[in-house]
């Protein structure tokens, strides 16, 4: 039985956008060589902070679907999802549900670049059952 084309995931953090879309084009380029599939995603908080957004799910749809038409991925097939809850635990549960092959990720938040490794990608290369290819920013 033939497999399907891989499924790479690549989680996004539209808030820190304009200062990194490395793991982004990585996943592209990545996606790209391996003839695969990927899924573009970002995770919306529970609660928002900007009270001016009153339907958090349509509005990060939107600006997901705004970057993908900043930031084309010509030549991949492309989905986009967008979750809310806690991001590290929305990435590991999306990969488990459909099955990833690799998860692509930034090392860190780009605000704390100390940190070799930061909480949110720590945490899903502990806990996703899948390969994780962390871009350092």
């Amino acid at each position: 039985m033939a497999r399907d084309a891989e499924l790479l995931l690549c989680p996004v953090n539209l808030r820190h956008l304009e200062t990194n879309t490395r793991a982004y084009d990585e996943a592209v380029a990545m996606a790209r060589r391996r003839g695969a599939r990927l899924i573009v995603a970002t995770v919306a908080p529970e609660i928002e902070r900007n009270l001016n957004i009153y339907n958090s799910e349509v509005y990060w749809s939107q600006q997901l679907a705004k970057f993908l038409a900043e930031n084309p991925a010509d030549g991949v097939e492309v989905e986009t999802v967008v979750r809310k809850g806690a991001i590290h635990r929305q990435i590991v549960k999306l990969a488990d549900e459909r099955k990833v092959d690799v998860i692509v990720m930034d090392s860190a938040n780009p605000k704390v670049q100390d940190y070799l490794l930061g909480t949110t990608a720590s945490h899903v290369v502990t806990h996703a059952e899948c390969s994780v290819y962390v871009v350092r920013g």
